[in-house]
């Protein structure tokens, strides 16, 4: 990810238009009029290699004969003349482009690569950041900048839309006009050669004028750029996307069960969950939650007191409300509004106050709701009547509403007798809508977003590490099998995979013949299952292929002749290649569940968690969760589903062990970030009671994938293992190594144990504790552009060193805290060591900080490492250390 010169594109100070025309039809000469009415204050140059004058200016022949190195370029010339011009801004100093012109895909040079390549090619060694090609451009209003082809001007706002259609930008800046919504940016990304979601993300995620970011996405193209810029800013503001596509191609591609269920939209769903985004299904949906989510800032809970004049308003609404949100009233608050309401008022939640109500009453309803415990938010509804005047109520109510902490949320029905009402609302930032379904749609998007925010923050408890009996046994098993071509394992390597990651599997073995399968059944022990093994057959209960619960011999040599003969009438021309026998697992209380792994071909591993069995594509009850999970993101995975209330028992089937299918599914997440290889897992039943899990039947597909240490193949980047050490300081070995998300109990008790004056040297202000909300960002860090390295004890976390690179990797900022007892001792040194080593091996170029003069500790340590340091205002000291050449760091601008 890269916001290299992201300002010049966005905040330039000169613009030139390259291929403006004498016709006031063509692209360029919409773009330079866009320019000049949109009141762009720079200087304007415009390009044609047959000069004429323009607006009373010259036109210049080429981007050589500018007077200067214009910070913005926007091409406009056909195809094949883009990527010399590309190369001429990149040598005239020029470092942002948007490339307006369509066709760079199909286009070819002369030694065959694409006109698109041959653009990118061209800007790399000048660092030359472009927008498209095939794209409209952008608006950047409190810039007064439109460089783009858009019919009309964007209005000032706080939020930022970026789409992937040119169609539907035309029509939503129209659309946004005509209703005053206004952006601080508008953004389309046509082609997204270069710059992408990614980088706008970034860019946008730490713009001060931006409130929320709003996308329309069609498709993703780097899903680990995508998904740690999205993680970035959705923790500042909210991002909120529409996407399209909800089709199931990658469900009818699929042969597995967790295949057919994991579609792609579905996988989409999972990435935008785990990074705290809010999707929602169309562009007005889109506008109404970023109203809801940049004015709605605080969240007690889901349960909504719904005030109404009209009865029929508030019945839409509770209708539209999910159950539980709709709050019970408790006969405190009922007895309070009995008080103040008229004897004919609803006396339930919606609290229907009647349709001649005056803000009197409105405000004498308002006072015991905001007070009641029960009521988590309000939704304030009026609907004009010729009795009170909707003005005069919003002016009664508005410093009431304004005071509360709780969220509140309007709905003004109806038009001109209620539009200044909504303007009163409205300037006073509370979040209004037209409709009651609306209204409560907002409401629920507050819900899940909130619920997506808190996900975030969660701290997985600490827990004993789990033991994989052969992981590398696993990885020699899987390379082995794709050396061989590749494609569905057998079941005796499908049973040793699972047992090396520690999955409990029954008894089971392979059998050539009957013959061999009434040897394999004695050995178990009767009573067996028997099931056919064919390469060809998959779904082998679909076809006859599986017998249960034989008994004896008898019944399982009659079974084994019957089940040859389905099979094959059922699928002529299968190769029957023996028999499996598996002891029964006589489980009678045990929910059939299933657990899996899916292969994206955007977002790569998904893991899927629902109810199993034979009918598991009917129900299609699943969740799904990108790897690497901890115990939060697994046990959550579990409680998305309808089979979790079977888990939790009912009548007289006591619970079944959770934490036994949290265990599941945190090995087949390790499984998944070890083994790229592995592209379908079914465990299909996963049976689970209070006993705990057992994997009854699985199926596992290989093929050809590159492992990397850093796991590549995975949207999220797993913990570094690798990066693990042991070192000994005054006799006593520390573990040092990154921090993990269930190190939020050490590091709490770590910074407990640190006097206050050390915490102000570190957090620059004197605090008591850290907050679990803070604590919970410090330890779920994002491996691909954070690292914290931590040194422990036993279970004792004695220090920490952490850096936070910025999105271009140019500069990381760090800190270091060492607990007293260790002080002195040489474990600060070891540690910023281990971080200085690894920014060095990412590119880093420069580690940065900045410390109290009286940090004497700091200081001392950052001499003896080499850092360089300047006085600044306030009382700090700037301490930098240059890690790399920009030879070293790379000159792509592309980042981390």
């Amino acid at each position: 990810m890269s916001i290299r010169h992201l300002d010049k594109m966005f905040h330039p100070r000169s613009v030139a238009v390259i291929g403006v025309s004498r016709r006031a039809s063509g692209v360029g000469a919409l773009v330079w009029r866009n320019l000049r009415e949109g009141g762009f204050a720079g200087p304007r140059w415009a390009v044609n290699r047959c000069p004429f004058e323009l607006d009373g200016q010259p036109v210049f022949a080429s981007v050589d004969a500018l007077p200067a190195a214009p910070d913005l370029a926007v091409v406009c010339t056909p195809a094949e003349s883009v990527p010399a011009i590309v190369d001429q801004l990149g040598r005239k100093g020029t470092r942002a482009a948007i490339v307006l012109t369509a066709g760079l895909r199909e286009g070819r040079v002369a030694d065959g690569r694409s006109l698109e390549q041959a653009m990118l090619d061209a800007a790399r060694p000048h660092l030359l950041r472009i927008l498209g090609p095939n794209c409209i451009g952008a608006l950047v209003p409190g810039q007064a900048l439109n460089a783009s082809f858009a019919p009309g001007q964007a209005l000032p706002g706080e939020r930022a839309f970026v789409t992937q259609s040119g169609a539907l930008a035309t029509a939503m800046l129209d659309w946004a006009q005509a209703r005053g919504i206004g952006f601080s940016h508008f953004i389309s990304l046509g082609d997204s050669a270069d710059v992408d979601f990614g980088d706008l993300l970034d860019h946008l995620g730490s713009d001060p004028h931006t409130r929320a970011i709003l996308l329309y996405i069609e498709s993703v193209k780097h899903a680990r750029k995508f998904m740690s810029a999205a993680r970035a800013a959705a923790r500042n503001k909210p991002v909120v996307l529409v996407k399209s596509g909800r089709g199931s191609e990658g469900a009818r591609a699929a042969a597995s069960h967790t295949g057919a269920l994991a579609g792609s939209d579905a996988v989409f769903d999972a990435a935008v969950r785990r990074a705290g985004m809010l999707r929602v299904d169309t562009l007005e949906a889109l506008f109404d939650a970023a109203q809801t989510l940049s004015r709605v800032r605080t969240w007690r809970g889901p349960r909504l007191a719904v005030l109404t004049n009209g009865g029929g308003a508030g019945v839409l609404a509770a209708d539209a409300l999910a159950r539980g949100e709709l709050a019970a009233l408790s006969p405190r608050t009922l007895a309070r509004l009995d008080a103040c309401l008229p004897g004919n008022w609803s006396h339930a939640n919606p609290v229907d106050i009647i349709g001649d109500a005056p803000p009197e009453r409105y405000l004498d309803a308002l006072r015991p709701l905001i007070e009641a415990d029960e009521v988590d938010g309000i939704l304030f509804m009026h609907a004009p009547t010729a009795i009170a005047s909707a003005t005069a109520i919003a002016q009664a109510c508005l410093p009431l509403l304004r005071a509360t902490d709780k969220p509140v949320l309007a709905c003004w029905l109806g038009g001109p007798h209620v539009a200044a009402a909504r303007e009163l609302f409205g300037a006073q930032g509370i979040a209004y809508y037209e409709t009651p379904e609306r209204a409560t749609a907002a409401w629920q998007q507050l819900r899940d977003h909130h619920a997506a925010q808190a996900a975030l923050l969660q701290l997985p408890e600490s827990r004993p590490e789990l033991h994989y009996p052969d992981r590398e046994g696993a990885r020699a098993l899987v390379e082995a099998a794709v050396a061989r071509g590749g494609g569905w394992l057998d079941e005796p390597d499908v049973r040793r995979l699972l047992l090396a990651y520690g999955i409990a599997c029954v008894a089971s073995e392979r059998a050539a013949d009957a013959d061999g399968a009434l040897a394999a059944a004695e050995r178990i022990g009767y009573p067996v299952a028997l099931k056919i093994v064919s390469p060809d057959v998959l779904h082998k209960s679909d076809l006859g292929g599986v017998a249960l619960n034989l008994a004896d011999a008898d019944q399982l040599r009659a079974e084994a002749q019957r089940i040859q003969e389905r099979v094959s009438r059922a699928q002529p021309g299968a190769r029957l290649q023996g028999f499996t026998v598996q002891a029964m697992a006589h489980r009678p209380l045990a929910v059939e569940t299933i657990a899996g792994i899916a292969s994206d071909p955007v977002f790569g591993p998904v893991l899927l968690f629902g109810e199993g069995g034979t009918a598991v594509e009917v129900r299609a009850d699943r969740a799904l969760a990108l790897p690497p999970l901890n115990a939060v993101l697994a046990r959550d995975l579990v409680q998305r589903t309808r089979v979790a209330a079977l888990l939790r028992g009912y009548r007289s089937r006591p619970p079944a062990q959770q934490d036994a299918v949290v265990d599941v599914l945190l090995r087949l997440s390790q499984l998944a970030c070890d083994l790229a290889g592995v592209a379908e897992l079914d465990i299909n039943p996963l049976l689970v009671d209070a006993q705990g899990a057992l994997a009854l039947d699985a199926r596992i597909r290989v093929h050809a994938a590159e492992a990397t240490r850093d796991g590549a193949h995975l949207a999220l980047r797993p913990y570094p293992s690798g990066l693990e050490r042991v070192q000994a300081f005054g006799g006593e070995p520390l573990c040092l190594r990154p921090i993990r998300p269930e190190d939020g109990e050490r590091l709490q008790r770590f910074y407990a144990q640190c006097p206050p004056e050390d915490l102000r040297l570190r957090f620059f202000f004197t605090r008591r504790e850290v907050p679990r909300s803070e604590l919970a960002r410090y330890c779920q860090i994002d491996y691909e552009r954070e690292m914290a390295f931590v040194a422990l004890a036993g279970d004792t976390l004695c220090g920490e060193a952490r850096a936070v690179c910025d999105p271009d990797n140019e500069v990381a900022e760090f800190a270091v805290l060492v607990a007293p007892p260790w002080q002195r001792r040489g474990l600060g040194r070891a540690l910023l060591d281990r971080l200085i080593e690894h920014l060095r091996a990412g590119g880093t170029r420069e580690l940065r900080a900045w410390c109290l003069e009286g940090n004497h500790g700091m200081l001392n340590l950052a001499r003896a490492a080499g850092f360089g340091m300047r006085r600044c205002d306030g009382g700090t000291l700037e301490l930098r250390l240059p890690l790399a050449s920009a030879r070293q760091a790379g000159t792509t601008g592309t980042g981390r």
